[in-house]
C-alpha cells in the first residue's frame, strides 16, 4: 500500500533537486569565442584575397590556393547621417552608393547627388553622399536602421508597409527578341572577371536590345550587383529605358523593385522568379523573364515585349 506522507516528501524532494539544479545551470557562463576576424586593411582593399587550402582532386589531397571573393562592411552616409551598413565586395563602391540610393528611391535623380567621397580604415568602408535637401528631407522621413546581409532581401525594414511600396509604371515597353536573350547569356562568362577568378559573386549585366553585354557589375550580393549596375549607368548618363537587366541569380522580388525604381523595362534571370517578384513586375508592368540559359527561357510578365518567334 502507497504511503501519502512518503510520496509527498519524495516530491518535495525532486522539486528542491530541481531547484538546485537550475541555479546551477543559472550560474554557467557560456564560453565565448574572443577571436575577432583580421581588421580590414584600407591600404590594400582588394575585390579577392588568396587562401591556403587542401583540395581532393584525382583520388588524392593537395595542398593549393584559392582566390575567395572579400565582403567588407560597407556604410552609406547622407549629408553625413548614416543611413545603411550592408556587407558587400568592395569594389565600384560609389557606384554602389549612387546605384543604392536611387533604387531605394532615396533619389529621384542621378543629379540630386552633388558627390559621394569613400573612405575606408580597419573597420570596413564609408561611402559618404552629398545629397539635396529634397532627398535628405525625404530620407529623415522614412528614417530606417538597417543592418544588411549579402543574401538578404529587404534588410531589416522596419515596417510591412515599406517592404511592398508603390513604384513608377514601367513606360513602353522594349521590344527583344528571343536571340538577343540567347546572346547575352552567352557572354555572360566573359565580362564576369571576378567570379572567374572566385567562382562566388553574382553579375548584374546591362545588355542593349540585341543581347550585346553593355557595363557589368558583381558583387557578393545580387541586390549590391544589381545597385552597382544601376550606379554606374546613372553616372554615364545612359537612359534606363534603353536596354534590359541579367541578373546571374534567380529574380527575386527587391531585384524587380530596384529596377522597376528607377524605370528599367525589363529583368531577366539565369534562375527562376518568385511568386511575389511575378505579382510585383505585373504591378509595375515590368518584363520578366527566368532561365534564360541558352536557347531555354521561361516568360513570366510582358510577353508582348520579347518575340516569341523560334
Amino acid at each position: 500500500m502507497s504511503n501519502p506522507l512518503l510520496e509527498v516528501a519524495e516530491a518535495r524532494e525532486a522539486i528542491e533537486s530541481a531547484r538546485d539544479v537550475s541555479d546551477e545551470i543559472d550560474g554557467v557562463v557560456a564560453p565565448v569565442c574572443d577571436v575577432a576576424p583580421t581588421a580590414i586593411d584600407p591600404e590594400s582593399l582588394s575585390p579577392h584575397a588568396t587562401f591556403a587550402v587542401r583540395r581532393f582532386r584525382h583520388g588524392a589531397w593537395q595542398a593549393a590556393s584559392d582566390e575567395l571573393a572579400e565582403e567588407v562592411p560597407v556604410a552609406l552616409e547622407f549629408n553625413g547621417i548614416s543611413h545603411v551598413v550592408m556587407l558587400a565586395t568592395p569594389a565600384d563602391i560609389e557606384d554602389f552608393a549612387l546605384g543604392f540610393a536611387l533604387s531605394e528611391g532615396i533619389l529621384n535623380d542621378r543629379r540630386e547627388c552633388y558627390g559621394v567621397d569613400v573612405s575606408a580604415t580597419s573597420l570596413g568602408i564609408t561611402a559618404h553622399l552629398e545629397v539635396s535637401s529634397r532627398a535628405f528631407a525625404g530620407l529623415k522621413e522614412r528614417r530606417r536602421n538597417l543592418t544588411g546581409r549579402t543574401g538578404c532581401g529587404l534588410c531589416g525594414t522596419e515596417s510591412l508597409d515599406q517592404v511592398l511600396r508603390p513604384l513608377p509604371s514601367a513606360g513602353e515597353p522594349l521590344r527583344v527578341t528571343h536571340a538577343a536573350l540567347a546572346a547575352a547569356h552567352a557572354g555572360l562568362a566573359a565580362h564576369q572577371a571576378l567570379n572567374g577568378v572566385t567562382g562566388a559573386v553574382h553579375g548584374a549585366a546591362w545588355c542593349s536590345p540585341q543581347g550585346e553585354i553593355v557595363c557589368l557589375r558583381e558583387d557578393v550580393g545580387r541586390h549590391n550587383a544589381l545597385d552597382k549596375l544601376i550606379g554606374a549607368l546613372a553616372r554615364e548618363g545612359r537612359a534606363f529605358d534603353s536596354g534590359f537587366v541579367l541578373m546571374t541569380s534567380r529574380a527575386s522580388v527587391e531585384i524587380v523593385q530596384k529596377a522597376a525604381q528607377v524605370g528599367i523595362p525589363m529583368v531577366a534571370a539565369v534562375s527562376a522568379a518568385t511568386a511575389l517578384a511575378v505579382r510585383t513586375a505585373q504591378a509595375a508592368g515590368v518584363a520578366l523573364v527566368g532561365f534564360v540559359r541558352g536557347e531555354q527561357c521561361v516568360i513570366y510578365t510582358g510577353g508582348a515585349a520579347l518575340d516569341e518567334r523560334v
